[in-house]
């Protein structure tokens, strides 16, 4: 992917968990509940049901270039996905070449003959998202604009498919080439950040289309010339190796002129010659083992199988479901809930057009040995593979990924949209509607078909990576090449010499936008529950689903009259058992509903979030009532629970950008609730201080209808929802004592500029996080300008902060500024992971680049259409899901604005000029007293930091992880 999202990097900063399936206790396991008074209701649809909600209707036609279009009516918003796929990604490079797909797609975005940068344009038109991506198959870009931005739109994507190359220069391909650069490290610098590298490696001999990685090796990418990027132009980007998919408020009939328009003279070019690729069979089990600086060892087994089009791929996505995906899966039954030998488990099946890549994994629980952990985890994949699954479980898997393709309908373009989907359907199996023949095949699926796929693919031998806690072994800048780079000299770093000038392209201009349809926010309806809880419903009928969350005033703030942890520990054990279901029949249940019922926290609210077919509401409300009222809390589960989360505490430290967030929230905040850890996951100490009596206590203190809210959105009347919802929570009734109040008043410390060093060694990226806490509070009206103003300092790829770090000097895969909308007091940050060698130039250019605005560089009338004009026009884009709608919402009512914020926010910003957002940034944004966590090798950084002028504080990496196995 060519940029890295802004809500991903404020995660990342955020709180980065181990990923694990739903931890839940199995029937008759040690602390299990005693069974149901009556079973979970069966789904209201069958499989073949609810496939048949699943359609995407369009028409296709093919201009004389061979470019195919393919047209998708959905009128819900007046917004158009513009979706093209090249068929042509790493699986086409040859030798020498490794990443090179990626990096081209990197400079796609660099401009053309006509059109100096793709982003500025569209993004001022209201584009969202606008992105790309390559991988094995593929390169794809994606836009969803407007209705009236369409034409700009189709000619852009015209421009850079036939106008491209006369704009790439030598100086592009240099930044890029950084950039990328820093994408591999941002990867390589994560815990198990080499283990897909490996796998690779594994599976495939040298040679392999699918064995070198899709970002490539530091040495090809060096190596990468102008003529490279010339002739890879030429050889794949023609209009007849793409397919363009335009879904949304568009039909055949408007889009074929525009098609023809701007993309008919582009000449075709050659066709690409199809890769031999198949699946590799070992001939024995192959075994590896690496040390990497992770808090638990990691073992995995994994095989290479089928493609896409074969006839065992639908099985085997359900077979490996049930092994690993469902949150009542074979091996989280065995080996988490069951025998307590693993924290967490995953199974992947990462199907391409030509193989797949099949992974099982194991988080070995600390004080496990060995040898015990491998035996149990190879016993439980040879059972599934003799055995297979069972009717109940094939049906629970194929309901649930059912209930999540019909999720995918909300969306119209995007990288996992409607647009996308038709677009893969044409790419790899020449028909757009495969997507339905392959849901079709799973609602068919019975056990003895699933059983004989996971027999003749799981059958072989495996590859079994063992990744274990200890200084890094490997060098990921020697890994994701060709292979056999020991034994063959790599490529002679490009000599930079500069090809001939291409000859002028001709001359085209943009077309303007049109008008955009204003934003058409949801009718809110409102009631109240016969015990006071106050409800909010949003209407949609897009699709027969809902959202529905109940939002509690806790949130991790809570700890604060607690202990640290409490609340995510408490939240997370809702789901480990009732009086009256253990922890697999809820996670049956929630499976064969096609629900998924979720539990977590913010700094400010504690929130149950349910995703219900809309024919199933009634039994899902009852499963989630009966999960929020009667946790049993037993001690078995317990203790298991708060393992995993003494496993996650671990990862988070060992996670640069998750130990960063944990850092600065406490150096800012001092004795303030906000000081506790962002994720929730409290301390060691904390953590091992727990016990059950712990969270009944804070259950009992904090889950209480009198600081509840109900807020859903979907496809529900509220005279059909309040009855059910009186049905399910009506006789929950306050306790006698006083609702709890956090001291949101509490003082904070003053702002002080300083460093915080944690020296993380064989770092080859720094992570970069600065903070200030502002004069604001969520509740504090008016804060419009400064958002703008962050808008224009960091919080966009056309940002300063990253135009600067990332576009200009290459030192970044993304850089990222942020206003925190806490419901007490605001946070401006600043995220910035780069390269190691460039972290003390790094600060000074954030801080060059935040005091600049107003004084030395003003908004620029180009910024400030962007951050309004733009924004505006992006508004409709916005709300396209029920998800989304949902958290404006509950954002709209913590904050204390009025329900139709959303729609007034046009005419706030047309009433903003760019003098108020100067003003804003010099009141909020400006450096001075920011403190800065840095986590990074300190041989490498602490030099560079001492020219700053700041004191530095230096700190040793957390030591205290959950330990290894024996």
């Amino acid at each position: 992917m060519r940029s890295v999202s802004l809500s991903s990097l404020v995660a990342l900063a955020a709180a980065l968990s181990l990923s694990a399936c739903a931890t839940t206790a199995p029937i008759g396991a040690p602390g299990a509940a005693a069974e149901p008074a009556t079973p979970p209701a069966p789904a209201a649809a069958s499989p073949q049901e609810l496939v048949a909600k699943v359609d995407i209707p369009f028409e296709k036609f093919v201009l004389p270039n061979g470019l195919t279009t393919i047209v998708h009516t959905d009128r819900k918003a007046p917004v158009v996905g513009v979706t093209l796929y090249y068929k042509v990604g790493s699986k086409n490079e040859p030798r020498g070449k490794t990443g090179f797909a990626h990096l081209y797609e990197h400079l796609f975005f660099g401009g053309s003959a006509n059109v100096p940068n793709f982003d500025i344009p569209l993004e001022g038109a209201g584009s969202t998202p606008t992105n790309g991506s390559t991988w094995y198959d593929r390169t794809n870009y994606v836009e969803t604009v407007p209705t009236g931005a369409l034409d700009l739109a189709l000619f852009m994507e015209s421009d850079r498919m036939g106008a491209l190359l006369p704009a790439v220069t030598q100086d592009k391909l240099d930044k890029q080439r950084g950039v990328v650069q820093n994408e591999k490290r941002q990867g390589d610098n994560q815990p198990y950040g080499l283990t897909d590298y490996a796998v690779s490696e594994g599976l495939f001999p040298v040679g392999h289309p699918y064995r070198h990685s899709t970002i490539g090796s530091m040495a090809d990418l060096d190596a990468a010339s102008l003529g490279d990027v010339r002739t890879w132009f030429a050889d794949h980007y023609g209009p007849n190796n793409v397919v363009l998919v335009l879904s949304g408020d568009i039909d055949a009939a408007t889009a074929r002129p525009k098609v023809e328009k701007w993309f008919g003279a582009i000449s075709r070019g050659p066709e690409v010659a199809p890769v031999a690729a198949a699946p590799v069979t070992l001939a024995a089990p192959v075994s590896r083992e690496m040390a990497d600086q992770v808090p638990v060892m990691r073992l995995s087994r994994s095989w290479s199988g089928p493609g896409l089009n074969d006839a065992d791929a639908p099985a085997l996505r359900i077979g490996m479901h049930i092994l690993g995906g469902l949150a009542s899966s074979r091996l989280d039954n065995a080996l988490v809930r069951g025998q307590q030998l693993a924290v967490a488990v995953t199974v992947s099946a990462q199907v391409h057009e030509q193989v797949s890549i099949l992974d099982a994994t194991m988080d070995v629980k600390p004080g496990v040995v060995r040898t015990s952990a491998e035996a149990a985890f190879d016993k439980v994949l040879a059972d599934f593979v003799a055995q297979g699954p069972s009717e109940d479980e094939v049906r629970r898997a194929v309901v649930s990924m059912l209930s999540g393709e019909i999720d995918g309908l909300e969306r119209v373009g995007g990288f996992s949209g409607k647009g996308a989907t038709l677009a893969e359907g044409q790419v790899y199996s020449g028909d757009p509607t495969k997507y339905k023949a392959d849901l079709q095949a799973i609602a068919a699926l019975t056990p003895e078909r699933v059983r004989a796929a996971v027999q003749k693919w799981l059958g072989r031998p495996a590859y079994k990576l063992a990744v274990v806690p200890g200084p890094r072994t490997e060098d990921g800048a020697q890994m994701g090449g060709w292979g056999d780079e020991d034994a063959t000299s790599a490529p002679a770093p490009d000599a930079r010499d500069t090809p001939p000038k291409l000859a002028p392209a001709p001359k085209r201009s943009a077309p303007p936008v049109a008008p955009v349809a204003g934003l058409v926010f949801p009718a809110i309806e409102r009631t109240t529950l016969s015990n006071g809880i106050p409800v909010v419903l949003a209407r949609r009928t897009a699709v027969p689903k809902l959202v529905l969350s109940i939002d509690f005033d806790a949130g991790y703030a809570a700890d604060a009259l607690d202990t640290p942890g409490t609340q995510g520990l408490m939240l997370a054990m809702l789901e480990e058992g009732t009086r009256t279901r253990n922890a697999t029949q809820i996670a049956e249940a929630q499976e064969r509903l096609g629900a998924s019922i979720d539990t977590g926290a913010t700094l400010d609210t504690s929130s149950v979030t349910v995703s219900a077919l809309s024919a199933n509401l009634a039994p899902t409300l009852a499963l989630t009532a009966d999960l929020l009222l009667h946790p049993a809390f037993a001690a078995p589960d317990f203790d298991r629970a708060r393992g995993q989360a003494q496993a996650e505490l671990a990862q988070a430290q060992s996670t640069p950008a998750a130990l960063a967030a944990r850092t600065l929230g406490g150096e800012l905040f001092g004795n303030h609730p906000y000081a506790q850890p962002a994720d929730g996951l409290g301390t060691a100490a904390s953590l091992a201080a727990m016990t059950p009596e712990t969270l009944r206590a804070a259950h009992a203190k904090w889950l209480r209808p009198d600081l509840a809210r109900i807020t859903v959105v979907g496809d529900v009347t509220m005279d059909q929802l309040k009855p059910l919802l009186e049905q399910a929570l009506g006789d929950w009734r306050a306790p006698a004592a006083a609702k709890p109040v956090k001291p949101l008043d509490t003082p904070t410390p003053k702002p002080a500029a300083r460093i915080v060093l944690i020296d993380r060694p064989n770092s080859p990226q720094s992570v970069i996080l600065a903070g200030r806490i502002l004069p604001l509070t969520g509740r504090t009206p008016g804060d419009e300008p400064l958002m703008l103003a962050n808008d224009v300092v960091g919080n966009g790829f056309l940002s300063r902060l990253n135009l600067d770090i990332r576009e200009d000097k290459g030192w970044s895969y993304g850089v990222h500024s942020g206003v925190s909308r806490a419901t007490g007091p605001r946070v401006v940050q600043v995220m910035a992971p780069v390269q190691a060698d460039r972290t003390g130039d790094s600060i000074r250019a954030i801080i060059q680049d935040m005091s600049a605005l107003p004084n030395r560089q003003p908004v620029s009338a180009e910024e400030y259409q962007r951050v309004t004009e733009g924004a505006i026009r992006a508004l409709p884009n916005q709300f396209e899901t029920n998800g989304a709608v949902l958290r404006a919402i509950v954002s709209n009512e913590r904050l204390g604005r009025p329900e139709d914020y959303y729609v007034r926010l046009a005419q706030t910003y047309r009433g903003i000029n760019a003098t108020r957002i100067g003003a804003s940034a010099a009141q909020y944004l400006q450096p001075g007293d920011l403190t800065w966590i840095v986590v990074g090798d300190r041989k490498m950084v602490e030099p560079q930091l001492q020219g700053l002028g700041l004191p530095i504080e230096v700190r040793p990496a957390p030591s205290d992880t959950a330990g290894t196995g024996e």
